[in-house]
Formats: C-alpha cells, structure tokens, sequence
C-alpha cells in the first residue's frame, strides 16, 4: 500500500480537487492522517482547517458536498488529487470553482 508522506508538510498535505466529468479543478485543501482516512471511509471529503485547526467536511454546513470517486498521489507521495462529484459550488464564494479569476498583465507572460 502506498504510504502518504505527511512528514514533509508537518502533518499536512495539499489536496488538489477536481471535477470528476469534466477535469475542472475546483480548490485545492489539506488533509492529514485523519481527514484521509475519514474520506476514504464515508466517500465525502473530509479536510483539515488550518485557519479553524479542526476536520472539516466540505458541504457540512452548505449541503454542497464532494463524494469522492477516486483519490490518486503525485510521484513523490505528498500531494493528492481527489476526483468528486460536486453537489453546488465548491467555493464559498458561491462559484462552482475557487479557480475563476485570471491574472493579467506583462509579468506572468
């Protein structure tokens, strides 16, 4: 089984999110040991606050949940990516993706 390094983030690793149909990233969280494995277990994905240092799980209080379909680990096994299936907007700013504004300008070209 492949073992998530947790050690590099002090506890914590990135979670990039993606829309399982059409490959849209959604948001990017964090989770630790236990937000994995209670997504693993209830199939709703389950993060790590860091501004409210306790689990979360996304829809809890917005009903705009994330059933996870499938959860893959980057080669050096300290990043994730979860494909969901999005009920409602994945940002609390009511958007379906936290990734909707562009920044312009010289300096990124």
């Amino acid at each position: 089984m492949i073992q998530v390094d947790f050690e590099k983030g002090n506890g914590l690793v990135p979670a990039v999110v993606q829309d399982v149909h059409t490959g849209q990233v959604l948001m990017l969280a964090y989770m630790n040991e236990e937000s994995l494995q209670k997504t693993i277990e209830t199939k709703l994905a389950t993060y790590w606050s860091r501004s409210r240092n306790e689990l979360w799980v996304k829809g809890a209080t917005s009903s705009h949940y994330q059933h996870v379909k499938e959860i893959l680990i980057d080669c050096d096994n300290d990043t994730l990516l979860l494909k969901v299936e999005q009920d409602g907007a994945a940002c609390h700013t009511g958007k379906y993706s936290c990734f909707y504004r562009t920044i312009e300008g010289e300096e990124i070209l």
